[in-house]
């Protein structure tokens, strides 16, 4: 087989892989040896940006687009027409291992469809990830989706191989995945999340016992759901969210924006915006549930379903129990103060450090970088509003709709740039948004 053959395959599974959300960071420490290749670091891998604001860790890539499924929302499903391509394991370990040693990448994401049947894939995956391991000594990080319905002994021996791995979700409730992926159960995806949860937790004990015990995922694992291409609701999601981080303890929920690419009864219209606000508004309630020790119940009910997009959750939950505010910013505690719109976790741990040696007030909290543009609704400094607050919800939420808001909502996302010296956003502000706090 020629070299080419192996490039068109290549083009053909990264562009396959573009749907599958994985803008995390890798989770762990692992230093080099002698005689191996690379390492990993807590602090990431390396990634791209998408046009649409999507973070991908490179290489991602597909084994294989011929799929034996024949999921209603997804590009590989076996009734699409496209061009197919499934990689040898061999063809794709000595690739990665190529673009490493080029420095083009320093971990590997790896995703299928289902070939032939969920045993035959995992097996396929699992002599890749062998190869890189064992035959090229690669210690850098590897991501890889586990496939949902192949036997517990071959996740197993996958999860021995990886660093972190998920398992798709797809669908947020037991009969839109029945509607859209017939061919997939609820209980194929959540047993697999329970014995990865468990033999996580076998292994932490087995490597107290023994120091040489083979890791485990030792960056846990993750899912993703695709929203906007079946009817529930942000209050569904959101909770289901929380009952996945509390049960299954994963490190990371990933929401994608249902992007219209085939025809179906079932699916909305292909000419349909992806709904990339409402996608940006669950990552921020996400963001709440695992950071800023909020409920969901608390950010959503029955009667509000859905987040208002205009304005983030957190200024939502505040202008709906306003009662809460305006909070002391030199008496407050960590927890209160984690409540207060624009003041993110690194903004808090500044201000009770520095309170620690004086009273602060509004223009110290700007000399520490503190932005207070949202904030200086929900605070007092020495028991003082800033100069023209006015303390009422309807005024707060004027305040907060700003032109820039109402623009937004009204036209389509684009992704901030950095080098964009048209936008007036403050230095600070475009920290938070691509730090994620809020």
């Amino acid at each position: 087989m020629s070299s080419m053959d192996v490039i068109d395959k290549l083009t053909i599974l990264c562009d396959a892989a573009k749907y599958d959300v994985a803008c995390t960071s890798s989770g762990v420490d692992r230093s080099g040896k002698p005689g191996s290749l690379g390492n990993a670091a807590a602090c990431g891998i390396c990634h791209s940006f998408s046009a649409d604001g999507r973070c991908i860790a490179l290489l991602k890539v597909l084994l294989s687009n011929v799929c034996a499924y024949d999921c209603s929302y997804c590009v590989n499903r076996k009734s699409n027409d496209i061009q197919r391509a499934t990689f040898e394991p061999h063809e794709l370990a000595e690739l990665m291992i190529q673009f490493y040693r080029r420095n083009y990448i320093e971990g590997l994401f790896l995703s299928s469809a289902v070939i032939r049947n969920p045993d035959y894939t995992c097996e396929q995956m699992i002599e890749v990830l062998s190869l890189i391991r064992n035959t090229y000594k690669f210690r850098g990080y590897i991501h890889v989706k586990a496939i949902p319905g192949a036997d517990h002994r071959l996740l197993t021996a996958l999860g021995l191989l990886a660093d972190r791995m998920s398992i798709n979700l797809e669908l947020p409730s037991h009969d839109s995945l029945k509607l859209l992926a017939p061919d997939k159960s609820r209980d194929d995806i959540l047993k697999p999340m329970g014995m990865i949860k468990t033999g996580i937790h076998e292994n932490r004990t087995d490597l107290v016992k023994y120091k040489n015990t083979p890791q485990f995922v030792p960056a846990g694992q993750s899912t993703q759901m695709i929203v906007g291409a079946t009817p529930e609701t942000d209050y569904q999601i959101i909770n289901l969210s929380a009952a996945l981080y509390k049960k299954y303890e994963l490190k990371r929920v990933f929401y994608s924006a249902y992007i219209p690419v085939l025809e179906d009864s079932n699916l909305p219209a292909v000419n349909s915006k992806p709904q990339l606000l409402r996608e940006h508004r669950l990552y921020q309630a996400d963001w709440l549930l695992r950071f800023y020790k909020f409920d969901a119940t608390e950010l959503l009910d029955e009667q509000n379903q859905n987040f208002n997009l205009l304005i983030d959750p957190k200024c939502n939950w505040a202008l709906n129990h306003y009662d809460f505010f305006p909070v002391e910013i030199n008496t407050a505690s960590y927890e209160v103060l984690l409540r207060v719109p624009g003041l993110g976790v690194t903004g808090v741990n500044k201000i009770i450090r520095a309170r620690r040696t004086g009273s602060l007030d509004f223009p110290d909290l700007k000399k520490m970088n503190i932005v207070l543009k949202r904030a200086q609704y929900f605070i007092t400094c020495r028991g003082k509003s800033m100069l023209g607050i006015r303390n009422d919800p309807e005024a707060v939420l004027r305040g907060l709709l700003s032109k820039q808001s109402w623009e937004l909502a009204g036209s389509p996302m684009e992704q901030f740039s950095l080098f964009d010296n048209t936008l007036s956003i403050e230095k600070g502000e475009l920290y938070k948004c691509l730090t994620g706090q809020i």
